[in-house]
């Protein structure tokens, strides 16, 4: 079982948290095509390695984190705090 390091309340196993997936800039809605839209929903890179991704701490302190973990043997390299507004999922 993997254990993730909430910044708020410290070292958690992993079955409290849900991936919301990996770090992606969110496109403009003002200025986005359908195509950019499609893309940014639907398709995703298989990343192996080390890959960003944002955690929310759903059963602890509901707070969004950024994790790095490699997809490869779910090894966390690290995690911090990040704004819920900066969230892509």
């Amino acid at each position: 079982m993997i254990q993730i390091d909430c910044p708020w309340c410290g070292p958690r196993s992993e079955i409290e948290f849900r991936c919301a997936g990996p770090h992606e800039k969110r496109p403009d809605p003002a200025s986005a095509s359908d195509v950019e839209w499609t893309d940014y929903l639907y398709f995703r890179d298989n990343t192996r390695g080390l890959l960003l991704e944002h955690w929310v701490h759903a059963f602890g302190c509901r707070q969004w984190i950024a994790v790095e973990r490699d997809t490869v043997t779910n090894a966390i390299a690290g995690t911090t705090p990040v704004d819920a507004k900066s969230v892509s999922a």
